[in-house]
């Protein structure tokens, strides 16, 4: 049981994107520019401190959430997915003409206690 996925959609986007730039990561801060919608970057591009929580990877690129966030967060499940339109980040999927976006359920009580020990 992981804490996050990936749509297969949403995986070719990466991939491709992978092959432009390199290594990847995802960040999702709820900050500025698109909020909470999860970023893309070239990795290094992006800096991470002790405050950013690795969820887990989604097609081989590492998805890191703001500790605030995670807050809020901590209870769901999140599948990264993609839709048309620009989004008003510095995500590498904009100028495609895309954007990232999530969706979320909550977590079952096996899945969050499943979670509780493994975290």
């Amino acid at each position: 049981m992981e804490r996050i996925k990936i749509t297969a959609e949403a995986e070719k986007i990466i991939q491709q994107l992978k092959a432009k730039h390199g290594e990847l990561i995802f960040h999702q801060s709820g900050g500025c520019c698109d909020g909470s919608a999860p970023m893309l970057f070239e990795k290094g591009e992006m800096y991470l401190d002790e405050s950013d929580i690795l969820l887990g990877a989604v097609a081989g690129v590492n998805f890191y959430m703001n500790q605030d966030q995670f807050e809020y967060w901590k209870h769901t499940h999140l599948t990264v997915d993609v839709t048309q339109g620009r989004g008003a980040s510095f995500s590498l999927e904009i100028p495609l003409g895309l954007r990232f976006l999530i969706h979320s359920r909550l977590l079952t009580e096996e899945e969050l206690a499943f979670l509780a020990k493994k975290d």
